[in-house]
């Protein structure tokens, strides 16, 4: 099991660079369809965000593909509701908590896949900080309640609606999951509901394929990017209806 779990880390870290997400989104579909359970899943998943995100931040940060500014506000609002979100983990059960993933990746497939790709230099919708806390908060803790990042939400709003570039909207996920995962991870372990043994062995694997995403990322065109990102979000839906139905 450890071979396979360093594995996944490092192709999940991989993804994570490319795509700025925390990596639930493809880790906790991996998980489930090796043997784990998904409250288990969860809190792998966290410890793995957490290490990624923070790593994948200061490497987007140095190339200056990550802007801070709006980016705190989010963050602040993320860490605030991912350590509510970490209670919920507790609450609900495993097929609401399916249920209500498989929702939230279909709505960012919808919005990412009928945006417009904008310029590099296309300027940015301006937004109230107070509503950008509150966006924070929401995203925050549905995400880490079901063992994500947020960033696969953040993105196709990013991108969707405040005409974001691609790949600082991007970046901008990742960071953004630095604050949900780290809120997520203290409220998990304050429950004592994290599986640190195998959460550890992925955590440290991704942080390799972290520089390796964000590599890529940083040579692949826009539309090419783009498509990317929807082709991750059709397999992760595809695979967590196979669990869930078949």
């Amino acid at each position: 099991m450890i071979v396979e779990l360093v594995l996944v880390g490092v192709l999940v870290g991989a993804m994570s660079g490319f795509f700025g997400i925390g990596g639930g989104t493809i880790l906790i579909p991996i998980l489930l369809a090796i043997g784990f359970d998904i409250k288990s899943a969860i809190g792998i998943s966290v410890v793995q965000m957490a290490f990624t995100s923070i790593f994948g931040s200061y490497l987007n940060y140095k190339k200056g593909s990550l802007r801070l500014d709006e980016g705190l506000f989010v963050g602040v609002g993320g860490f605030v509701g991912g350590f509510m979100g970490a209670k919920l983990t507790l609450i609900l059960s495993e097929s609401v908590l399916q249920y209500m993933f498989l929702s939230i990746l279909l709505f960012a497939l919808y919005r990412l896949a009928t945006s417009k790709n904008h310029h590099e230099d296309t300027q940015s919708k301006s937004i109230h900080k107070g509503l950008l806390f509150i966006i924070g908060v929401m995203i925050g803790v549905f995400s880490i309640s079901l063992g994500i990042g947020g960033s696969i939400i953040l993105t196709p709003i990013l991108v969707g609606i405040l005409h974001y570039h691609i790949k600082k909207a991007v970046s901008a996920g990742l960071f953004f999951v630095v604050f949900s995962s780290l809120a997520g991870m203290i409220g998990k372990l304050l429950d004592g509901s994290i599986d640190f043994s195998d959460g550890l062995i992925v955590a440290f694997a991704s942080l390799a394929g972290v520089a390796i995403g964000i590599g890529i990322k940083d040579y692949i065109k826009d539309t090419h990017h783009k498509q990317a990102i929807l082709v991750l979000y059709v397999v992760s839906t595809i695979i967590l209806i196979n669990k869930m139905f078949f």
